[in-house]
């Protein structure tokens, strides 16, 4: 399934940081920031994490709520929420299966070498549970304007 602006976010049922259930569904009504990054604490997406984290106000402001998304651990996310204070959940991912339903998990190249993993990817969904915005190209440093221009 290809996803476009317009039609429903696919739902989905994952575990936070803290074990806790997160189902998009339990949004409605509310606009959602979904971001999938690689990997906690790697410089780009600890930049990524910083910025949606230093302009929260901003975005719970426009009605936001942020949910971060990675093939990393309960454990890992703990500790990256907790370097960074970051006041938003982190999506403990590691079955894969909100990555397959978004289609986030891709063949990467680097320096040669083929692998899998996590292409960085935000999906703005809105009060309906529709795609409002698809952003393919993540300005790391910069992620909030991106998302509230």
């Amino acid at each position: 399934m290809s996803l476009e602006v317009g039609k429903p976010a696919p739902n989905f049922e994952a575990k936070d940081q803290n074990g806790n259930i997160i189902k998009l569904a339990d949004f409605k009504g509310r606009k959602v920031v979904l971001y999938f990054y690689p990997k906690d604490n790697t410089p780009g997406c600890t930049a990524q994490a910083c910025n949606l984290r230093d302009n929260y106000d901003a975005l719970q402001k426009a009605g936001y709520i942020v949910l971060g998304v990675s093939s990393d651990s309960e454990k890992s996310h703990q500790k990256f929420i907790e370097k960074q204070n970051l006041p938003f959940p982190l999506i403990a991912d590691e079955d894969l299966k909100v990555h397959e339903a978004y289609g986030t998990w891709v063949e990467k190249s680097m320096y040669g070498r083929k692998y899998m993993g996590t292409a960085r990817t935000t999906f703005v969904i809105d009060e309906k549970g529709n795609l409002s915005e698809i952003i393919e190209k993540v300005n790391t440093k910069d992620h909030t304007n991106q998302i509230l221009k």
